[in-house]
This record gives structure tokens, C-alpha cells and sequence, in this order.
């Protein structure tokens, strides 16, 4: 089980570093974009982020 936990965080980390090391321009300009957005969009781009991931793990699982 936690051999999962710990690969899954490794994989998010590889992912997360992809677009900064491939277009460090791009990382700026969607940074600046999510520090402009409010908190109820955040909150929901984050909620919909979650359940994309369950549904995902649900449907692989």
C-alpha cells in the first residue's frame, strides 16, 4: 500500500516538474493566471481536479 502512495507521489512530482523544464515561459504565464483567479475558482478547478482523479483510479482500479 504504501509502496503505491509513495509511486504516486513520485509520478505527480515528474509530471508537476515537466512543464517548468519544457516551457519555463508557459509555468510563468499559468502561474499568474492562478494567482489573478479568486478562491471560488480555485476551489472548483481543485474539486474538479479530485474528482477527475477518483474517477480515473475507480475506472483503472
Amino acid at each position: 500500500m504504501w509502496q503505491d502512495v509513495v509511486g504516486a507521489v513520485a509520478l505527480i512530482l515528474v509530471i508537476e516538474g515537466m512543464l517548468p523544464f519544457v516551457n519555463p515561459a508557459a509555468m510563468r504565464r499559468a502561474l499568474l493566471t492562478l494567482i489573478r483567479m479568486d478562491d471560488h475558482a480555485l476551489r472548483f478547478a481543485g474539486l474538479t481536479s479530485m474528482i477527475a482523479g477518483v474517477a480515473i483510479l475507480y475506472i483503472l482500479r
